[in-house]
């Protein structure tokens, strides 16, 4: 059975990755990856679909296992990518999406350098800004530091396999779509299995 591919598809806070991933979801027949968190669930959040809510001990144990692709703290909690659960999706031939921030997709390229990482940019600067303010949950102060972050994310681009423009939803999709579908046409994957079978048929 072929494998399946990871793709990690990170960007900017207001790039549209959330936006676009929920596409790719309607479109493919690809699973998404849950994150695991020892926050606590808010309303409406479920167990193994929004994130593995498990206890501190249980994530410290995960990491003294290498049980993570990558996992951060942040504040009082952490949040990682657990690996057991990509890994066993991707060898029964599921592709995965994983949305992430930079630093995350970063490491998990490292730990898995057969993943296929897509930077979603924000059409330009001040549009950020734009969809930012838009929100009406950040104070100007945050807006700023944002903005200031994303030029840090940017010069970060050049570590990604590709990288798409959220000008425009349906063509950012489309372009996404597109990545995923070439990415398993790519003769570097699975070439010595398609060539011995075309030479059993001779």
């Amino acid at each position: 059975m072929e494998e399946g591919l990871l793709f990690v598809i990170s960007g900017p806070s207001g790039a549209g990755k959330g936006t676009v991933c929920k596409r790719i979801l309607e479109e493919l027949d690809i699973d998404l990856s849950v994150s695991m968190t020892t926050r606590k669930p808010r309303e409406g959040e479920v167990h193994g679909v929004s994130y593995y809510f498990v206890s501190q001990d249980e994530f410290r144990e995960r990491i003294e296992a290498d049980g993570f692709f990558e996992y951060a703290q942040v504040y009082d909690n952490f949040y990682g990518t657990p690996k057991q659960m990509v890994m066993e999706q991707l060898a029964k031939g599921r592709d995965v999406l994983l949305e992430i921030d930079t630093q995350g997709a970063l490491n998990v390229k490292a730990a898995y350098p057969d993943g296929v990482a897509i930077f979603l940019l924000p059409p330009s600067l001040p549009e950020l800004r734009r969809r930012l303010t838009g929100r009406g949950t950040e104070t100007p102060e945050a807006v700023e530091r944002r903005l200031s972050e994303t030029r840090k994310e940017i010069s970060c681009m050049k570590e990604y396999d590709y990288c798409v423009v959220n000008d425009d939803l349906e063509e950012a999709v489309d372009r996404v779509v597109s990545i995923i579908k070439a990415e398993h046409s790519r003769v570097s994957r699975g070439v010595q299995d398609l060539m011995k079978r075309y030479e059993e048929e001779v």
